[in-house]
């Protein structure tokens, strides 16, 4: 259907309010979303310290928490076209904080369940209660991103949408720095202080499987007694401000233009008995049947490979290739966080300033400057000082997150408003598979190869997400004639 854009110059200001207040609602809600997802890897140490949770059970619940999540992602961008977004991320907040709040009674409902204190029965039937409970929320995460891909759409003109729905993305790394100032602070500050009960003490060297002789790793030991239980205010004190963010997203968010008296953007529908009928063959036609919306989905998966290798096994690659400290190296992954951010602004502006929206080609040009700084990182020389080291990495990082945020925005101008948050999802679905290549495959990958070439693995793996990105450039190729947006289709 042929797009009637019925906006008038007539209340732009009124517009621009609304506009704006739902861009920085939704951002802030966004980031609340990851204080109640990104908490519990801090609280591991913890739980391991005290309860002697094993790597093993942590590792196969948070692979599990990735295809959940990437499978929330579609099935909620389903439902986001369908729903009222205000009700939609509002709701899904409140319930994810409810189920963080589940999580610090963890213990006391394994002790219901059990019948024990202590003991292989209860700590099994806590890490199965953690898994449960741990799945359940990252089932109702995916209410995050697809009500944000829907609202943005209603309320932003495409062809200012790359620019400014940059800007809302960096909503993912305040969130997540957030968070983990937030989350260390409890963990090092809060607790009960138990560390001159002996019983205690020993039971955490146990753990931990540290030798009480060893004074150097018994400071560790003391530390977790220092802070026994803090693992709780972990969940409780995130989960309270989220439920305190979901009041404000009700009270905050409107679903569309028109539900405070606005005419909308673009009118792409139309109303009656048949719209339901007719809006499944507009989603079939728009995001199904879609070439573009399928080409960036694939793309997508090489994308958050390459993102989530560098950001997943990043430290421990610098630390065993390059013999950089753990402290430098986790200071290079967060340059390269920062160096994202500014590429990922950058990139919705020249977009929308330069290529007329085009934010596929936009995405082709990163992905060859992803391509060029990672082949610069791979053949440095190893007596390469760490500042020169920092900068190259940083450089890829800043060419990877614009198009890790320019295939949502492309996604949902080629599907339209009407159907932004369904192909979002689909998108979403191919960027979370990755996590089978980028963690379990990477790992597997450097073990495999250490065996039989040792020391080289990570100098396959570059080549491997070098290959990736040089793939990734072809796929986005393919949509090189393709226009801006799907409105006049």
């Amino acid at each position: 259907m042929k797009e009637e854009t019925v906006l008038t110059n007539e209340i732009p200001k009124t517009f621009k309010y609304w506009q704006t207040r739902t861009i920085v609602v939704t951002m802030i809600g966004y980031a609340l979303f990851y204080f109640v997802r990104k908490n519990f890897s801090f609280a591991i140490p913890g739980l391991t310290a005290e309860y002697g949770i094993t790597k093993t059970s942590f590792g196969i619940i948070m692979t599990l928490v990735t295809i959940v999540y990437g499978l929330s992602r579609f099935l909620n961008g389903l439902i986001a076209d369908r729903m009222n977004a205000r009700y939609h991320m509002s709701i899904g907040l409140f319930l994810c904080a409810v189920a963080n709040f589940a999580f610090g009674w963890g213990t006391d409902l394994s002790a219901l369940i059990t019948g024990e204190t202590s003991g292989p029965m209860f700590t099994n039937t806590m890490v199965l209660i953690f898994g449960i409970v741990l799945i359940v929320n990252n089932l109702i995460q995916g209410s995050g991103f697809p009500p944000v891909a829907r609202l943005l759409t209603h309320w932003i003109p495409q062809n200012e949408l790359a620019t400014k729905m940059s800007i809302w993305n960096t909503s993912h790394s305040i969130g997540a720095a957030l968070v983990a100032i937030l989350a260390g602070y409890i963990m090092g500050s809060l607790g009960t202080n138990m560390s001159d009960n002996p019983e205690v003490v020993a039971a955490i060297a146990a753990n931990l499987k540290v030798d009480p002789a060893n004074t150097e790793k018994m400071k560790s030991v003391i530390e977790s007694a220092s802070h026994y239980g803090a693992w709780k205010w972990c969940f409780w004190i995130p989960a309270a401000i989220a439920l305190i963010g979901s009041i404000g997203l009700f009270i905050g968010l409107r679903d569309t233009p028109s539900s405070v008296g606005l005419p909308e953007l673009h009118k792409t529908h139309k109303k009656g008995k048949d719209s339901s009928a007719e809006f499944k063959a507009f989603v079939q036609k728009a995001v199904y049947r879609n070439k573009w919306i399928w080409i960036l989905g694939i793309a997508n998966f090489f994308v958050y490979v390459v993102r989530f290798a560098v950001l997943d096994w990043g430290p421990t690659f610098l630390k065993e290739a390059h013999g950089m400290t753990l402290t430098n190296a986790g200071w290079t992954v967060a340059v390269f966080e920062i160096f994202g951010i500014v590429g990922m602004l950058a990139a919705g502006w020249v977009t929308d300033k330069y290529l007329e929206g085009k934010a596929h080609r936009t995405s082709l040009y990163c992905m060859i400057g992803v391509a060029v700084f990672m082949t610069i990182f791979l053949y440095l020389p190893d007596n390469t000082p760490s500042w020169g080291m920092i900068l190259v990495l940083a450089m890829a990082g800043f060419f990877i997150y614009g198009p890790q945020a320019l295939i949502g925005i492309a996604a949902a101008n080629q599907a339209t408003n009407r159907a932004a948050a369904t192909a979002n999802g689909l998108t979403g679905l191919f960027g979370y598979a990755s996590g089978l290549v980028s963690g379990v495959g990477v790992g597997y990958m450097v073990d495999a190869i250490n065996k039989v070439n040792p020391g080289k693995a990570w100098d396959y793996v570059f080549m491997m997400m070098i290959g990736m990105a040089v793939l990734c450039v072809f796929i986005f190729a393919l949509m090189w004639k393709a226009k801006a947006h799907g409105y006049d289709s």
